[in-house]
């Protein structure tokens, strides 16, 4: 109706999780909680540090309550993303990406201004920009290095290419040389915990061995920042290590369980049934516009017998053993994402469940915040 206000999707607080309208990314309160715990516990006594990152959740909301367990801060993968938690009160961010567009710069120096903030390089005449932009605006930018430990992707080779950048970064007005950062991304997903953690030490001692080569060359480099979901208990757990960026822990998904660690499935996307063409077949409310595939498909929660087959633009086709589950037009069922990160992007925000009762709504201010 004209004039309307568009909020009658959003359930009132309170409701019944089968009310809720479909499709809806729900986070279970308690399950979330006690991943945030876990992983709160195990830097509690270490001399690395979290600094969860950002990518991931997207919610403000979320970040402060990351801070309030003992996180030191934010990682996040765009300058966008920092505005946004800059205005929500964060006060130290780190943005594990390069910065290049020009205009960028200025604001990621404006931002500097009243926040502290942190952005990757890996080149010297980026670094040189963002001095001048830095310089211009009155703030100082603090600066990590990236260097490659294996992944493949942007950064320096470890070691000596790593001293030439060290040192402007520290000589330029404007920055702050901070330290280095590495990502054993190559490896997170590795299913072999043995291998896994192979691999991340390798990683790991590429970028402390880079560390103390500068340090030896009389450079302070007070951050050695890595990590993510799959490597956080090793690469945090390596001598020279100060900080961990993972982000995926809080909500889980498909891929990061198959790597038996101790955090629970937390987030899931409700879908309503809204077609059963026959007892073996049923269709469901959600396609591609409300989850992602990159990671392969996404897995039905909790339901024996019923398989997600295949997803098209608003569609999910699901598979279904009759002797095992039977479904009719109106029945919900959960879906665990198969990669939490890209499926939080479709979305405007999370339902908080607790008690099988709605808790909390939370926007998802960092939805599109790739810029």
């Amino acid at each position: 109706m004209p004039g309307m206000k568009n909020t009658w999707y959003l359930p009132p607080i309170g409701s019944p999780k089968f009310s809720i309208p479909t499709p809806a990314l729900l986070i279970d309160r308690a399950a979330m909680e006690s991943n945030l715990e876990c992983m709160a516990d195990f830097f509690r006594h270490r001399s690395a540090k979290l600094r969860p990152h950002f990518k991931t959740h997207k919610s403000p909301q979320l970040a402060l309550l990351q801070i309030e367990m003992g996180a030191i801060g934010m990682t996040c993968a765009k300058l966008s993303e920092a505005e946004v938690l800059a205005e929500a009160g964060v006060e130290n961010i780190l943005i594990a990406n390069q910065v290049v567009d020009l205009r960028k710069m200025i604001r990621l120096a404006e931002l500097a201004r009243g926040t502290q903030i942190i952005v990757a390089v890996d080149q010297e005449t980026n670094l040189h920009q963002i001095a001048e932009a830095a310089h211009e605006a009155g703030s100082i930018v603090g600066i990590v290095i990236e260097v490659d430990v294996g992944m493949g992707r942007c950064g320096v080779p470890p070691g000596e290419a790593c001293l030439p950048l060290a040192r402007l970064a520290a000589q330029l007005p404007g920055v702050h040389f901070a330290g280095l950062l590495g990502y054993e991304g190559h490896t997170v997903f590795e299913i072999d915990p043995h291998r896994r953690q192979e691999n991340a030490f390798q990683a790991m001692t590429k970028l402390t061995g880079t560390a103390d080569l500068l340090r030896s060359h009389g450079l302070e480099v007070e951050i050695v920042s890595a990590g993510g979901t799959g490597t956080a208990f090793l690469s945090g757990d390596f001598p020279g290590v100060t900080e961990i960026e993972a982000g995926s822990y809080p909500f889980m998904d498909v891929k990061y369980n198959q790597l038996g660690l101790p955090f629970r499935q937390a987030l899931t996307l409700q879908a309503t049934v809204i077609s059963t063409p026959s007892p073996q077949r049923a269709i469901i409310d959600a396609g591609m516009k409300a989850l992602t595939t990159d990671n392969g498909l996404p897995v039905v929660a909790g339901l024996p017998g019923v398989k997600l087959l295949r997803l098209s633009e608003e569609h999910g086709l699901l598979e279904v053993d009759p002797e095992q589950a039977r479904f009719q037009p109106g029945d919900r069922i959960e879906i665990i994402p198969s990669h939490v990160c890209t499926t939080v992007n479709l979305h405007d925000r999370y339902i908080v469940m607790q008690d099988e009762k709605v808790q909390e709504i939370w926007t998802i201010s960092g939805r599109g915040r790739f810029y």
